[in-house]
């Protein structure tokens, strides 16, 4: 079963790039995030631009791990595969969005600055555009992982066994409960971010990371399902 140690490390390694970019580029966000005058600042903020650098090899790298699986995963469901394929895809395009609505933060307050007059209703359109990056958080990453990450590509490698099936199960339960802490976040009966929500999605959290560290060291592990290599795993 060497043949998928290979895919397999590869698609780790996508996993890593998804915590080494998405966490920095939270941390960069914080200015904007977290002033509520920023877009009164002057120029452009070189930090910001830097973040919405990392998100978008953020969207790259998730929809990169449906792709990288997707030759194998087809061989246990098709139909879910393809379904973690459609997820990803859509997590990136709401990590997208949320990256155009800071950068048109930015460009408005680089364009404005020193403008004087309507400084309301510049302040209103920074706090409209940075909750429409706040809600693509929840929609995308949220929802999305919860839903694809967990729900799916935990299912596919419970019933693959390509990794430990204990560890398949943190996935089975860690994203059926990101997904309902998204939903408590949607209703507003937690906040977002908060110590609540984040404790609906920890288990979520140390199923990715366990994936992508197992994967990486140790790729696929033999499954029955997988016995005969395909064409596109031994490329």
């Amino acid at each position: 079963m060497e043949f998928l140690r290979k895919p397999g490390r590869i698609a780790g390694l996508w996993f890593v790039a998804t915590f080494v970019f998405s966490i920095p580029a939270v941390l960069l966000y914080d200015p904007i995030l977290n002033n509520a005058d920023y877009i009164l600042g002057t120029g452009l903020d070189a930090r910001i631009s830097l973040g919405a650098l990392l998100e978008i090899l953020l969207a790259i790298a998730n929809i990169a791990t449906a792709v990288v699986f997707f030759p194998v995963l087809k061989r246990v469901n098709e139909a879910v595969a393809l379904g973690y394929v459609a997820s990803r895809t859509i997590e990136s395009a709401m990590i997208l969005t949320g990256v155009i609505s800071l950068m048109s933060v930015v460009t408005l307050r680089d364009d404005l600055s020193g403008s004087g007059g309507g400084t309301a209703r510049l302040v209103l359109a920074g706090h409209t555009l940075v909750a429409l990056h706040d809600w693509t958080f929840l929609l995308g990453p949220q929802f999305c992982a919860g839903f694809g990450n967990g729900l799916l590509l935990g299912y596919l490698m419970y019933k693959s066994a390509l990794v430990p099936r204990k560890m398949a199960l943190l996935g089975l339960i860690g994203g059926p409960l990101a997904f309902i802490g998204g939903v408590f976040a949607l209703f507003g009966a937690v906040e977002d971010p908060s110590a609540a929500l984040f404790a609906f999605t920890v288990v979520e959290i140390a199923w990715e990371a366990s994936l992508a560290i197992y994967l990486t060291v140790k790729g696929y592990r033999p499954s029955p399902l997988l016995a005969e290599p395909s064409p596109a795993l031994v490329r």
